[in-house]
């Protein structure tokens, strides 16, 4: 078995491995460590989250710098803050017997003038994100003409967050001879092609299959009916009580919206999104790392870097858009060798997705059903038992026994049993015994709302106004103030579309089209000829099988309800100037966190 003594590092670094309990390196450390400290050259090293990258990159860079200069020799670039101070804290522990090293985290949310000074007095290593980073080197704050190593951490995480312009402005201010490391989750196009710009040569470490899941992790997934996704969550809640997890949503609102009705339900739980301030998100953070939190529900945005440990179970409340951030999403939970569970609620529809993921992940999901009521009873009740078994007596509490016990006189250990139990079995019970089953067959893949008294609408915009399906879905319930999945069949053609309401919001819909313009030209809203939509609706996408996004080529448009209209190709691509009259709700009514009725990005 290979040992720390190994690799190849100095003195200094192995003190500080023993101090923090280290005995063996995980794989990328044991791939990664001896070919850093023995050759100058770029690397692409791609592994999960939680495998110890920050200890694979860190200990090679601090053993090459040289603590004698106050020249900045080493930048690591990385997406959050969060994830910032997490590698600056790390580099510093392993670092605390290298005498002079001085390592300065640099990250938007403090003062800009302060990090400077940090930076003046000689760091020789800077931990940075892109936006602040790019900040400084622009008001000459900072100077990285002399760096040695350039280290890009979550690559793909940055990318995904459009640091691309930003990574890029960075690195033309550093040598070109400089050696630059790139750590990586997955390898999607965007980070090779980073890669081939910025490298020369790099020597490629993979642990485990590129863009695969960690072995740590099962996978599942629970089919429900979309309107049940709420009471889906706080079963499967109830059927784990000691549940600590990320609970993903795939825009800002249902974050917000998903967290309030939790904690108004009585669950412990806090939203972690865009719409937050640093302080408020810091707020959040902490109490989730203290447990105090046990449901963070929160965007793929605002969750990158988080890195908290002994997360049970990440819960996709929605599947996100694109599937390599399922693998993020996952990533979360089943770190530092413990098991962990992703959990999913799909809707018949949603099925095809989780075999796209299976063959990107290369893992199987396992189908599971929701528990019933009587079920999730029946769970919590031994759990209760099994936490007062295992409690430790408080012998604080042993002069009061008497007046307890005389309080108490006359019941029997059954009578007792029966009457601590029951408060527990009461509460679940009055919760659940009247619930439905939630559990929906995947035979029949219909969509949802397929058996519904359903309207079809004929809308003249489309993919030319820049909209997919996904985003104009998202822009007409934001508009309508109706819930995620109370627009449906939204099939998005070249300069016109279609979406489905159930017919009991007809009128809201008609109503708020009614004198609505975009750029000054109106935007029109008939109810389709077709009104159930069983013809177009059903045949979306088809050529996307996944149901994820794919950029559409083969559309045709044509004339539509509104005759040549459909056709008009519209310049804009900025759902922002949509404007309109008619029976708009007012502004006072828009929901917390969707920025009102601009196009929403998580």
């Amino acid at each position: 078995m290979t040992k720390f003594t190994d690799l190849g590092l100095n003195e200094a670094l192995l003190r500080a491995v023993a101090d923090m309990g280290f005995e063996t390196p995980s794989e990328v450390q044991e791939k990664t460590i001896p070919i850093l400290l023995s050759k100058e050259t770029d690397m692409v090293s791609l592994a999960q989250t939680g495998t110890g990258k920050t200890a694979a990159f860190g200990f090679p860079l601090i053993q090459k710098i040289d603590a004698n200069s106050r020249t900045t020799q080493g930048l690591i670039l990385s997406p959050t803050r969060e994830l910032c101070l997490q590698i600056t804290n790390e580099l510093k522990n392993y670092s605390k017997y290298v005498s002079g090293l001085n390592i300065v985290a640099i990250y938007g949310g403090a003062s800009i003038n302060d990090q400077a000074k940090d930076i003046k007095r000689g760091a020789q290593i800077i931990v940075a994100t892109p936006g602040r980073m790019k900040d400084m080197i622009s008001r000459r704050m900072i100077d990285i003409s002399k760096i040695a190593y350039c280290i890009l951490d979550e690559a793909d995480e940055m990318l995904n967050m459009g640091f691309y312009e930003d990574i890029t402005e960075i690195l033309s201010h550093s040598p070109k001879d400089k050696s630059t490391w790139l750590f990586s989750a997955t390898m999607p196009k965007e980070v090779a092609t980073i890669a081939k710009k910025f490298m020369n040569t790099p020597v490629e470490i993979t642990v485990g299959t590129k863009n695969t899941g960690t072995k740590n992790v099962t996978h599942e997934y629970y089919t429900v009916n979309a309107r049940d996704r709420y009471q889906a969550l706080r079963r499967l809640a109830d059927a784990n009580p000691d549940i600590f997890s990320v609970v993903f949503c795939r825009t800002k609102r249902d974050t917000q919206k998903v967290a309030e009705n939790l904690i108004e339900d009585g669950y412990n739980a806090a939203a972690l999104h865009g719409d937050l301030s640093q302080n408020q998100r810091d707020l959040v953070m902490k109490s989730f790392r203290n447990r105090q939190i046990q449901m963070l529900v929160a965007t793929d945005v605002a969750a990158r870097g988080i890195d908290v440990d002994d997360i049970t179970h990440v819960i996709n409340y929605q599947l996100p858009d694109e599937i390599e951030i399922y693998t993020h999403r996952s990533g979360r939970t089943g770190r530092a060798g413990k098991n962990g569970v992703s959990m999913t609620i799909v809707s018949k529809s949603e099925v095809r997705k989780i075999r796209s993921i299976e063959k990107i992940i290369q893992q199987k999901f396992v189908a599971k059903d929701i528990p019933n009521g009587m079920g999730i009873c029946e769970i919590q009740l031994f759990h209760l038992a099994n936490s007062i078994k295992n409690t430790e007596i408080n012998h604080d509490i042993d002069s009061y026994l008497p007046n307890i016990e005389e309080v108490l006189d006359g019941l029997s250990k059954e009578d007792l049993i029966k009457k601590v139990f029951s408060v527990e079995f009461s509460r679940f019970y009055s919760r659940y015994k009247n619930a439905k089953e939630l559990n929906v067959s995947e035979g029949n893949q219909r969509e949802d709302h397929a058996d519904e008294d359903t309207t079809r609408y004929f809308l003249n915009v489309g993919s030319k106004d820049g909209f997919d399906w996904m985003s104009l879905k998202d822009f007409l319930r934001d508009l309508l103030n109706l819930g995620k999945d109370d627009v449906y069949r939204v099939d998005v053609k070249d300069s016109f579309s279609f979406f489905n309401t159930d017919t009991k919001h007809q009128e809201l819909v008609l109503g708020i089209f009614e004198d609505f313009k975009l750029e000054g030209r109106h935007v029109n809203v008939e109810v389709s000829k077709d009104g159930g939509g069983k013809d177009r609706g059903n045949r979306r996408r088809r050529d996307d099988k996944s149901g994820f996004r794919k950029k559409r080529t083969d559309d045709k448009p044509s004339s539509g309800a509104f005759g040549d209209k459909g056709k008009r190709d519209y310049k804009s691509k900025d759902n922002s100037k949509f404007a309109g009259g008619g029976k708009r709700r007012s502004s006072d009514s828009k929901p917390q966190g969707t920025g009102g009725r601009r196009r929403r990005k998580s």
